[in-house]
């Protein structure tokens, strides 16, 4: 069936394909670009537009039937969606009749295969953050959108080389049950919970945000409907279905994000001649991204005499204008995947370290595939909608790839672009699916298993308590996911990933990476890292430029009101694209003046906006220190025996049969 179903998927896409063929048409020259009526609005006011949507692309003349919003064909997408709910729901039957114990319903039994798995990690990395919103974190602010997209698969190799084959044989269900084999069950399980729920509860709320914009901006759905209703989805496939239904979800998921994003790709490069070299000189030469990044990121009212603005859109500091915030991004990428929860429970999932390493090296391939494709999406979304077309639709981006998707399939109303537009939408939609399913699932298993069966019942729960407690704390995990996703409407989802990293790799990846492998490690290091590892990625982002300052925003539009205002003074008449950018800042500062943040600051105390450059070493340091302070004699004692684990795999209940 599920053969079956990609084939029909990659059949649809490659007719799609087939229709959208496009020639390349060569590039306006810069006057008479720059005398076209375009969109330079500093945010996507309703007046602003229809200007937008004239300038659809930078590398033909104005089209002025470009949309102002994704305008898929309702009967087409539905049915594209109604296909996948129908056949992930046939899953979850499936694996429902065979989860019967605890294991089965955390980790499949052990019964997954290395090659299964890998495309089931894979499904659980490529996110909707990734597929939504790096893309579109790319089209809007160049190279340093390039940065996000590529430091996932440099985390790989991390885990690959140090933690698998370890988790896979220390760990049973959780990464509590890593944590706690040498050290004080009970606490070590509560805080690595808390630490858990945390960093999945930031994850989840991402994939929530991501689905209630794409049902909204799609189908004109409401977002508060759009985020219950895929929440109501996300509990059913976790409930009923259990670590089997989740695996097979995500690698249906990772098979049709995958034909979607080469098909894309592909359709990207084919418009821009198979040229790379003039497909970037184009980006450069791009008046409309010249425009974007003068006005709409630089926040430059006049052109700065001399000063190449494409060519500033593939340097980095757009973004993350701090050097150091660079590289505390590198950080959180590069580490905060071995202290992410949901991918630690997938190593549970097989049945020997062997396929335990198979399922990372399988998995490194195509999420490296993936990201690399996502660059190229993301400028062609730059050079053939334009920023401000994008921004126009829904302002962090997230919408760039269904857009793109819709013009190269052959444009709005046309048939190629509806069921090309459907045919990403419904990837869109299974990928947020499969990855709240495993989040989910990573959130209940440690409530459930740590604190319920081995806090609360000392171990001695039997099977069916086991999961009946785990179904009844995905389904409260599922509904504050819902509660959190309404919260967050108006944030990036690639934004709450990248916290979602930070804390990881400050409070679980040091928790983790000491307990198997330094001697001396024991309880207070365990709680030492956790606790101070998250608790300070968290707090600084609490007070970093992730955060809205209203007073910000008013004194960046005081400055756009001073110098339009100096230029009128001085007998020069407006061009109507100043004269709306003047309106908004007046608005902007009317409306922010004398505003503070959610923790009541009028400015950023932490310049940086990923925190894992202060926050790791902060939870490492805290790890060594409350060892060396709190010796524990029975801990080094039992080193040996989890090393002698780590190796051979001793103690490991074995897999069921699948």
């Amino acid at each position: 069936m599920v053969k079956s179903l990609s084939a029909l998927f990659l059949l649809l896409s490659l007719t799609t394909a087939a229709m959208a063929a496009e020639p390349v048409k060569s590039p306006v020259p810069s006057s008479q670009a720059t005398s076209t009526p375009t969109a330079q609005q500093t945010g996507p006011s309703a007046a602003s537009q229809p200007s937008a949507a004239k300038a659809v692309q930078p590398a033909q003349a104005a089209s002025p039937g470009a949309p102002v919003k994704v305008k898929p064909n309702r009967a087409i997408t539905i049915t594209m969606f109604m296909a996948i709910i129908a056949v992930t729901l046939c899953v979850v039957v499936w694996a429902a009749k065979q989860t019967t114990s605890a294991a089965d319903f955390y980790a499949a039994g052990g019964g997954i295969t290395g090659f299964q798995n890998g495309w089931a990690i894979a499904g659980d990395y490529m996110s909707a953050a990734s597929f939504l919103g790096m893309s579109g974190l790319i089209s809007l602010y160049g190279i340093d959108g390039f940065m996000y997209a590529v430091g996932p698969m440099f985390s790989f190799i991390a885990i690959l080389l140090v933690v698998a084959e370890p988790c896979r044989n220390a760990g049973k269900f959780t990464l509590g049950d890593i944590l706690s084999f040498r050290a004080a069950p009970k606490t070590v399980r509560g805080v690595a919970a808390i630490s858990t729920v945390t960093v999945s509860l930031f994850y989840l709320i991402a994939q929530m945000v991501g689905a209630g914009k794409l049902m909204q901006v799609l189908l004109d759905i409401p977002y508060r409907v759009s985020v219950i209703g895929v929440g109501v989805l996300m509990v059913g496939y976790v409930v009923f279905g259990g670590m089997k239904a989740t695996t097979w979800v995500q690698i249906i998921k990772a098979g049709l994000l995958m034909t979607g994003t080469v098909l894309l790709a592909v359709l990207v490069m084919v418009k821009a001649g198979m040229n790379p070299i003039s497909f970037f000189s184009d980006i450069v030469g791009s008046q409309m991204i010249q425009d974007h990044v003068r006005m709409n990121v630089l926040k430059d009212a006049i052109p700065k005499a001399g000063f190449d603005y494409g060519q500033r859109f593939l340097e980095p500091g757009l973004f993350l204008k701090n050097p150091l915030d660079q590289i505390s991004l590198g950080i959180a990428w590069a580490l905060g995947a071995a202290g992410l929860p949901h991918i630690l429970m997938r190593f549970f999932t097989v049945p020997n370290a062997k396929e335990a390493r198979k399922s990372i090296v399988v998995a490194l391939f195509i999420n490296s595939t993936f990201f690399f494709l996502i660059n190229l999406i993301g400028f062609g979304a730059a050079l053939y909608l334009t920023p401000q077309l994008i921004s126009s639709v829904d302002k962090g981006g997230n919408m760039a790839t269904l857009l793109l998707a819709q013009k190269l399939g052959g444009g709005a109303g046309s048939l190629g672009g509806d069921m090309f537009l459907a045919f990403i939408c419904a990837v869109a939609f299974a990928t947020i699916l499969a990855v709240v399913s495993g989040l989910v699932l990573a959130a209940s298993a440690a409530i459930a298993h740590d604190i319920y069966v081995n806090i609360i019942k000392g171990g001695k729960a039997d099977q069916k308590a086991q999961v009946r407690t785990a179904k009844i704390t995905s389904l409260c995990v599922g509904i504050i996911a819902i509660f959190m996703g309404l919260a967050a409407e108006k944030e990036n989802v690639v934004a709450l990933v990248a916290l979602a990293f930070a804390v990881a790799a400050s409070g679980n990846f040091p928790a983790v990476m000491l307990s198997l492998f330094w001697k001396r490690f024991n309880t207070a290091g365990i709680v030492g890292a956790l606790v101070i590892g998250t608790v300070s990625a968290i707090g600084l982002v609490m007070v970093s430029p992730n955060m809205t300052y209203p007073q910000k925003i008013a004194n960046d539009a005081k400055k756009v009101i001073e110098t339009l205002e100096k230029k009128q003074a001085e007998g020069t008449v407006l061009a109507e694209k100043d004269m709306k950018a003047l309106e908004k800042a007046r608005g902007d500062f009317k409306k922010n003046d004398g505003g503070v943040s959610m923790v009541g600051l009028k400015a950023p105390l932490f310049p940086l906006k990923n925190p894992a450059i202060v926050s790791l070493p902060l939870g490492l340091l805290a790890a060594i220190l409350f060892t060396l302070l709190f010796r524990d004699r029975r801990a080094e004692d039992m080193f040996d025996e989890i090393e002698v684990r780590q190796i051979t795999g001793l103690g490991i209940a074995k897999a069921s049969d699948h």
